[in-house]
């Protein structure tokens, strides 16, 4: 897939992380079905790959369906041989040289300006700006002044007020977790996970032209 052309046009990146598979399967489910393209399982859940396998085979080809938190080169094998099409870190990892290898495109973690070098040079197709709550939208438009191709994905505390603000500011997309599933992966109200992604849908739109954000 073309993970930079795909966050700039649906901005949204939902990340799901849980204890319960079942649960999280559900949540992954209803956030496709609510119109959330891309979706992250970080493998720091219970049975993530087994949760990517199911979903993928419950989606098809058709959505962004990516692994996060991929540290290793082993990781990062096993998330590809489970159905992700691009991998998630939150820092620079071995597992950067590892995607590259099997072709799948990588959203890096950076926080500090060295790591931002770092990141692009070895190949990531964006950078995620982690934890982006530590400087906030502030931090970000500072960033964009030394590097102002580099396109960064904030994650991190990314409320809905806060993602308005970091896309105000030049990020491409946002990375956004429990603000957004909530408590759907413990089981809660997947009714109420459904308005939450209306909300975020609607806070991340482009606007059209002439027309308000």
């Amino acid at each position: 897939m073309n993970l930079l052309d795909s966050l700039r046009t649906h901005r949204l990146l939902a990340i799901v992380r849980g204890s319960d598979p079942d649960a999280a399967l559900a949540t992954v489910l209803t956030l496709a079905d609510s119109g959330i393209n891309l979706i992250e399982v970080s493998l720091t859940s219970t049975d993530a790959l087994g949760v990517l396998r199911r979903a993928r085979a419950a989606l098809g080809t058709e959505y962004g369906l990516g692994a996060g938190t991929v540290l290793t080169a082993e990781q990062a094998a096993d998330a590809a041989e489970a159905g992700a099409t691009y991998l998630v870190t939150p820092a620079l990892a071995p597992s950067l040289a590892e995607a590259a290898r099997l072709g799948l495109p990588v959203l890096a973690g950076a926080l500090t300006p060295t790591e931002v070098v770092q990141a692009t040079t070895g190949g990531a197709a964006a950078v995620k700006l982690f934890p982006a709550s530590v400087g906030g939208p502030d931090y970000l438009r500072a960033l964009r002044d030394p590097f102002p191709q580099t396109p960064f994905v904030p994650v991190g505390g990314v409320d809905a007020a806060r993602a308005r603000d970091y896309l105000d500011r030049g990020a491409i997309a946002v990375g956004v977790g429990s603000p957004l599933v909530g408590d759907a992966v413990r089981g809660g109200d997947l009714a109420a996970l459904r308005q939450r992604a209306a909300d975020f849908l609607a806070v991340t739109a482009i606007a059209p032209a002439g027309g308000a954000s």
